[in-house]
């Protein structure tokens, strides 16, 4: 197959994430607006060119008065910062169906490099539209700090409100 165009399909796909919260449990949140482009023969990713544009309003922990407070100048600060963006940088065959996504991460102004654990979970043709998808899973862990998010708050039990320690996952089914 030869290098195409192919866009995030947002209704199939998911850009979330968790969080240690009060040291106890996880808080797990989705970003509900993205887009993006892979320009990539699906099948063999070593040479794409991948760019995420992140809405950082569309933030849903599905508790309205925490996402307020992350979209506050405490952590995403969106007035001033409103997207997220990732653009890979290099990509390393693992395996047949593996890779590693290395690219920078923006979150609030400040750029990082970061590497996802990327797995190609198939191609398929969509019944209803004709249209060509590939499917793909990722995951990578970030210091929320390394971003500017350093908001906490100590607990009277011991440890902090919100660990430094963020999981994302990703599931992102692109169309030719």
């Amino acid at each position: 197959m030869t290098k195409a165009i192919w866009n995030v399909d947002k209704v199939h796909s998911t850009i979330g994430f968790s969080v240690r919260h009060m040291m106890i449990s996880n808080v797990k949140g989705t970003f509900n607006d993205f887009e993006g482009t892979v320009e990539a023969d699906p099948q063999d990713l070593t040479d794409a060119s991948v760019d995420i544009k992140i809405d950082a309003n569309s933030i849903d922990t599905r508790r309205s008065d925490r996402d307020d407070h992350l979209r506050s100048a405490d952590f995403f600060d969106v007035e001033n910062h409103p997207n997220l963006t990732f653009k890979a940088t290099n990509i390393e065959k693992k395996s047949e169906d593996h890779y590693d996504m290395t690219g920078d991460l923006t979150i609030r102004g400040t750029t990082n490099p970061v590497t996802f654990d990327i797995t190609f979970e198939g191609m398929a043709k969509d019944p209803m539209s004709g249209d060509e998808a590939a499917g793909f899973t990722g995951s990578t862990t970030i210091n929320r700090k390394d971003f500017g998010l350093t908001w906490n708050a100590a607990l009277e039990t011991g440890g902090v409100v919100v660990s430094d320690e963020v999981k994302i996952n990703i599931e992102i089914q692109l169309r030719k």
